[in-house]
């Protein structure tokens, strides 16, 4: 796919399209003043000024983002310091650690917290809530899906946002990394947030 039409000053955000909500993430961002690229293949991360890494089933989405070799260099991108935002399983695949992992499955080892997949039960369990998120707002809209937790945070991530005591979003230097799906609801501040942190980003580096 194409990179959506150019809007003078936007920054190009790409959205990895493996598995997982990512129209909802496009239309998000869109709306929130970005352009957008699929990303799906090494050769798309060229270029952008921002990256999305969308929830889905964690180990299907570690397993293709192999099978693809989008795996490598995506994490020397975000590793490199390009603006990232990662939701639900995508908190997942940047993780150091995970608790419960399925068999064979890795993470890119970027994020320095261990989580734990499932950690609010199965669909089932799935929910949604209103919550603080440090440096976006009160009330934020937050819908829980087989929703993972943090159960350990290292040096130099900061806690953003918690559901009774329990670490559901952090911010490590350019990534923020929340268990819940923002994209799912109309409440579009996340990636408002996000994408003006993208913008101040690149007037920092011009």
């Amino acid at each position: 796919m194409a990179d959506s039409p150019v809007v003078t000053g936007a920054p190009l955000i790409g959205v990895v399209s493996l598995q997982g909500g990512v129209s909802e993430h496009v239309a998000a961002l869109q709306e929130s003043g970005a352009r957008t690229r699929l990303v799906r293949r090494p050769e798309e991360l060229g270029g952008l000024d921002g990256i999305v890494v969308p929830g889905g089933e964690s180990s299907v989405l570690d397993k293709l983002s192999r099978a693809f070799g989008l795996a490598a260099p995506l994490k020397a991108s975000v590793a490199g310091g390009l603006p990232t935002l990662a939701t639900c399983a995508g908190l997942l695949l940047l993780s150091d650690e995970l608790t419960d992992a399925a068999p064979g499955q890795q993470t890119l080892q970027v994020l320095r917290v261990r989580a734990r997949r499932n950690a609010f039960g199965r669909q089932l369990a799935s929910f949604e809530t209103s919550l603080s998120v440090k440096g976006v707002g009160e009330d934020v809209e937050a819908v829980f899906i087989r929703a993972p937790v943090i159960e350990q945070v290292g040096t130099g991530v900061e806690v953003i946002a918690q559901v009774d005591d329990r670490v559901v979003g952090v911010r490590q230097g350019a990534i923020t990394a929340l268990a819940f799906h923002p994209e799912l609801t109309p409440d579009r501040r996340i990636h408002a947030d996000f994408v003006s942190s993208v913008a101040a980003h690149l007037s920092l580096a011009a």
